[in-house]
């Protein structure tokens, strides 16, 4: 039955309509906040101080990562595999570079 008002949604199996993939997406946030992270290993940058102000992670099951301030640890963000996946590889391309660069839409972009 649900297959065939799929077709009739004109959806082929295993595509989901933008209202299924807010509500799985908002289903994955609240199970990943409501894991406990008390005991998770935190990581930051080799050659970082732990006086100075860092950007630790944790990682987390099923690719999640949590991202915290050493500044503020108790304020934790926590990102599912897509989105740290997706940040990883904008950062690698220089997405959110502070200093336009060609490659990234500034100055002698083409």
């Amino acid at each position: 039955m649900a297959e065939a008002q799929e077709q009739a949604a004109g959806r082929t199996r295993g595509e989901e309509s933008e209202q299924e993939i807010k509500a799985r997406k908002e289903r994955e946030k609240n199970e990943l906040y409501a894991l406990d992270i008390s005991g998770v290993e935190w990581h930051s940058a080799p050659g970082t101080e732990t006086h100075e102000e860092r950007v630790e992670i944790a990682y987390l099951p099923e690719g999640a990562v949590a991202m915290r301030s050493s500044l503020d640890p108790e304020t934790v963000l926590r990102y599912t595999e897509a989105e740290w996946q997706a940040f990883v590889l904008g950062a690698r391309d220089g997405e959110f570079d502070l200093e336009p660069a060609p490659h990234n839409g500034g100055v002698g972009a083409e």
